[in-house]
């Protein structure tokens, strides 16, 4: 993970760029994403920063998000019904270890992988803009309780 107060530096640096407000609330959002080591989901975010501004609402949190993942600052992982969760560190596509028993999510550090998309492409005549590579397991914390 990258340094959080770094990373939260890039994060503001990025909204004034954009014209964007730092309102206390999301700067709260903010700080939690640059210091999350995993992936958090809209509703952990919430819970978070309704602790120090009580009357913070989903939508505030959404909408912060949503700005962030505008101006390329979170990476969104849809999964359907189980929701969506979001990457502050790592901004742009790269793997993800996903237990299908806890939720887990981890960035492991793969060596193939940066040559893949340029390999895809010259194979293929593809021009990929994006890509995301999931691999769905059993955290070794899961495989303890079973």
């Amino acid at each position: 993970m990258a340094n959080p107060q770094k990373r939260l530096d890039q994060m503001v640096a990025k909204l004034r760029e954009n014209n964007y407000r730092i309102t206390p609330q999301r700067l709260a959002v903010l700080k939690i994403l640059a210091a999350s080591a995993g992936h958090p989901s809209v509703e952990k975010i919430y819970h978070k920063v309704k602790k120090d501004f009580p009357t913070t609402s989903l939508a505030t949190v959404y909408k912060t998000l949503i700005v962030m993942k505008e101006v390329g600052e979170v990476l969104e992982l849809g999964f359907g019904e189980g929701g969506n969760r979001y990457d502050g560190n790592k901004p742009y596509p790269h793997p993800h270890l996903i237990c299908t028993e806890c939720g887990k999510i981890i960035d492991p550090q793969i060596e193939a992988l940066p040559g893949m998309t340029e390999a895809l492409m010259a194979a293929t005549g593809f021009k990929i803009n994006t890509h995301r590579l999931d691999f769905f397991g059993v955290c070794p914390n899961c495989q303890k309780t079973r």
